[in-house]
């Protein structure tokens, strides 16, 4: 999938939480619904077959109950996107990453093919359609996440290449995928935040570690091999540190379009200070291959933020894609696009109880305007204007009324402006209130029915964010109403 993530280490958010968020977005010319549900244990598979490659995968008869973000449609599999498992141990899965064809050819992709003639089928490997299937309910820490998808890997392969991310209150992990069985994984400085951008995008990684304590890198154990043999480290000095990016990732013409200038963006905000962005003379421009992968922010990070810049349309730039006069306008690909399916925000808050610790936020359509809501994972179902698969348009999804507000408000966007804006920060302001009311409710009086308790106050966002919805709907139907072509001043009145 065409995504966009950050990841924010403890030390570097506002209340000491761990944040992982990611877009995740359709192909172009594509647009897949996407619906909230909790996979019981009971109904979690225990042999997988996979839609797109058709592997089989034996899995444990002990699954943790977990939530997950499924298509609408499974004609083309689960694509689980990103949930929480009963241990408050998140997964988002995946981000499509780049890379060149020197890696290709060392380790090709496992890649399904249908019998033919006299020739059997061949199945393919394991990649986004699976991940979060195969691996978010057999794990009790980030780390567990990475071993339990490495070995998954190793012994199934991939037919894409894809990056994950691996939470818990402690740490956050981000695995890379390298060719078809390989891969290397890096954990987050607390104290750092990471920006993704559907490149390969670790930049300096220390394989002595990941071959010796693993304190915070990890690999295949065919990794080092792979890169001797092959001849992919690309350092003029070996005293100086690997970097994966050189070696395994894409520095094509069309990664200066697309990918490049939305990690740059997203730096820009967090550390406008920190270097020059802008201009001539400017230290990091939107094409450059040398964006750092994680930085110290300037200040720390809070969830609004976060909505923020993972719907960057550049504004406040020349290549504003709303921008009037800008002739650079729409030259780069913007992280809040048309083809946002959702937003995905798991925010792990170590200071408070078991029961409370993870809050999962969602957004769905496009980022620029849409509002996004919280949820308590630890419950048994979630509310239907969140869960229900509608494969079709009707107003009685939160998916689908945000496609349609999106679609009508970008035709005449700066009329729109206000309608959009006010609608975000009204729902901004109630669900910090009513995450707030529901915290205090539970740890004045702990409920005897912890998962009842949770499933109403998600009932109560959910009907409170279907209100601000529609009332949206309804003022911005009626201003690009008003605004359209065939309109005319004189009326029979």
């Amino acid at each position: 999938m065409p995504c966009t993530t950050i990841l924010i280490g403890k030390k570097a958010t506002y209340d000491g939480s761990t944040i992982v968020a990611r877009n995740e977005d359709s192909p172009s010319g594509e647009f897949c619904a996407k619906r909230l549900e909790v996979m019981k244990p009971e109904d979690q598979p225990r042999l997988y077959k996979s839609v797109l490659s058709h592997v089989e995968i034996p899995l444990p008869e002990d699954p943790m109950q977990y939530t997950y973000l499924p298509n609408s449609d499974t004609v083309e599999g689960i694509w689980g996107a990103y949930g929480v498992n009963e241990k408050n141990v998140s997964m988002t899965a995946t981000e499509t990453l780049t890379t060149n064809a020197r890696v290709a050819g060392a380790d090709p992709l496992v890649v399904y093919k249908k019998a033919q003639d006299d020739q059997p089928e061949v199945k393919g490997g394991i990649g986004e359609e699976d991940l979060v299937t195969l691996v978010l309910p057999y794990i009790t820490s980030a780390r567990e996440g990475v071993r339990r998808l490495g070995s998954l890997l190793e012994t199934y392969g991939t037919y894409e290449m894809n990056g994950i991310a691996f939470q818990d209150e402690q740490e956050i992990w981000w695995l890379e995928t390298i060719g078809g069985h390989n891969w290397i994984a890096k954990r987050v400085p607390d104290n750092e935040y990471v920006v993704m951008p559907n490149q390969l995008g670790i930049d300096c990684f220390d394989l002595e570690d990941a071959y010796g304590e693993e304190k915070n890198h990890m690999c295949s154990r065919t990794l080092r091999t792979l890169i001797e043999e092959y001849h992919l480290d690309l350092r003029m000095d070996p005293e100086e540190e690997f970097n994966p990016r050189d070696a395994f990732g894409s520095h094509d013409d069309s990664d200066h379009v697309y990918n490049t200038p939305r990690a740059w963006a997203m730096l820009r905000y967090f550390n406008p200070r920190t270097f020059s962005w802008d201009g001539p003379d400017a230290e990091y421009r939107p094409e450059d291959d040398d964006l750092p992968w994680s930085l110290v922010p300037e200040k720390k990070i809070t969830v609004e933020e976060v909505k923020w810049v993972l719907s960057n349309h550049y504004q406040g730039t020349p290549y504003d894609v709303y921008g009037k006069r800008n002739k650079e306008a729409g030259m780069y690909r913007a992280i809040g696009v048309n083809r946002n399916n959702a937003l995905g925000l798991v925010q792990i808050r170590p200071y408070m109880p078991e029961s409370l610790k993870a809050i999962q936020w969602l957004a769905v359509g496009s980022n620029v305007f849409n509002a996004m809501i919280p949820v308590y994972p630890h419950v048994d179902k979630m509310p239907e204007y969140l869960s229900k698969a509608y494969v079709k348009p009707t107003t009685e999804s939160f998916y689908w009324a945000n496609r349609i507000i999106g679609a009508l408000a970008d035709a005449h966007y700066h009329e729109n402006q206000s309608n959009i804006e006010r609608y975000q920060a009204a729902v901004d302001r109630k669900v910090y209130a009513l995450v707030n009311k529901f915290d205090r409710e539970f740890l004045d009086k702990k409920p005897e029915d912890e998962k009842a308790f949770f499933e109403a106050a998600n009932q109560e966002i959910s009907d409170f964010t279907e209100e601000k919805t529609t009332e949206v709907l309804d003022k911005v139907l009626f201003t690009s109403s008003s605004l359209m072509k065939n309109g005319f001043s004189r009326s029979d009145s």
